[in-house]
């Protein structure tokens, strides 16, 4: 319980601390696309700018609700990742542009490798979907996900097994 309330207070602080970067990015983007874009070369550098943009907002907005947290924290790893290469780029490595960087970065990190914890959408889900004992049950060469039999499960077992003696028709062409 107090993991997940420490992952809730990680997600809520990244993503509205993040979230008005995005916004200011949209703002001026042609500002941002050459000071920061077009210094490192990136090709269509607007276009990048606004994918920029977008990861930062879309990214914070998935970890503020804690819906598809690993997908908004992996949005946001890709976009700090390039700010601090940015800053290595421009700057080597003056601490005071890397710190807010890797703070932002170390954390997206912490919330793809773990999740949103228990006090996310994700988990609601997650628990859903374990609650209904889904499993996947052969039937004529076809996969099917069926609710769990509690007093069958031996012949699923059986069916896979048979199923995985069928010879593919990838594996030997002809």
């Amino acid at each position: 319980m107090t993991k997940s309330l420490g992952f809730l207070l990680l997600r809520l602080s990244i993503g509205i601390m993040l979230i008005h970067h995005g916004y200011e990015k949209l703002d001026s983007i042609e500002n941002f696309a050459d000071a920061f874009v077009r210094p490192l070369h990136i090709p269509f550098p607007v276009t990048m700018s606004y994918l920029a943009a977008f990861s930062e907002i879309g990214g914070s907005w998935l970890l503020i609700t804690g819906l598809g947290t690993r997908l908004g924290a992996l949005a946001i790893m890709g976009t700090v990742s390039f700010g601090i290469y940015h800053a290595i780029m421009t700057s080597g490595l003056n601490i005071y542009l890397l710190e807010l960087l890797v703070l932002y970065w170390g954390g997206a990190a912490c919330i793809v490798l773990n999740g949103g914890g228990k006090f996310s959408i994700d988990h609601l889900i997650a628990r859903k979907f374990r609650s209904n004992n889904l499993i996947v049950v052969p039937k004529q060469g076809v996969l099917y996900v069926k609710k769990e039999l509690e007093e069958e499960p031996a012949r699923y077992l059986e069916g896979l097994a048979k199923l995985s003696k069928i010879e593919s028709p990838w594996e030997n062409p002809q």
